[in-house]
């Protein structure tokens, strides 16, 4: 192979969900079996970087001021729940059994890697939990050590006695992450929840 293919092949392999062999089918469809999909791709990516980006109040993937979920006004604002990655919230949608309003983090905290509160999208959720809209918190992150620690962490920041805090955890494997439940156990989970503190 030449060292153009291979570099591609390389750049496709850091994505999620693809390994070598994955990467080289891609690149040898797009380079060899459809070229003329090259430029439509490259456009799309260009675009989407683009007009995509974070949605101020939740942090959710947005082409403007406000998400969809958060522009939908036939959601129950009061009812928030918090997840790690926009992928997680994408998953407890296609459930369709929450009908409230989400906050992404975009991660959870990891001081062995490095990530501390500074790196995650905390300040806009304690800015929700100050204005009084949000009646429950519901914490869908994942049974591991670091998510306990994250919803531990969040729910030092609100005041007792003001907003209910509830958790996740049935129907999900420990140390299983929200994304790869399907839809019935995602909807056990949410209507199974208990509170947290």
């Amino acid at each position: 192979m030449t060292p153009a293919f291979e570099a591609l092949q390389k750049q496709l392999k850091q994505l999620p969900g693809l390994g070598y062999r994955s990467a080289e089918r891609i690149a040898l469809h797009l380079l060899v079996e459809r070229p003329e999909r090259v430029a439509q791709l490259i456009g799309a990516l260009e675009a989407a970087a683009s007009a995509v980006g974070r949605c101020p109040v939740c942090g959710n993937l947005a082409e403007g001021e406000a998400c969809a979920v958060c522009a939908d006004a036939k959601r129950e604002a009061a009812l928030v729940c918090v997840v790690e990655h926009v992928p997680d919230l994408v998953a407890i949608e296609r459930s369709g059994a929450f009908r409230g309003r989400y906050h992404v983090l975009h991660g959870k905290l990891s001081p062995i890697h490095g990530v501390g509160p500074e790196q995650l999208n905390l300040g806009p959720l304690v800015r929700r939990l100050q204005g009084g809209e949000i009646r429950e918190l519901i914490l869908a992150l994942s049974n591991d050590i670091e998510g306990e620690a994250t919803c531990h962490f969040i729910t030092e920041k609100i005041p007792a006695g003001t907003v209910k805090v509830s958790r996740i955890g049935f129907g999900l494997p420990s140390g299983g992450g929200v994304l790869y439940a399907d839809s019935v156990t995602l909807k056990s989970a949410l209507e199974a929840r208990r509170d947290y503190r």
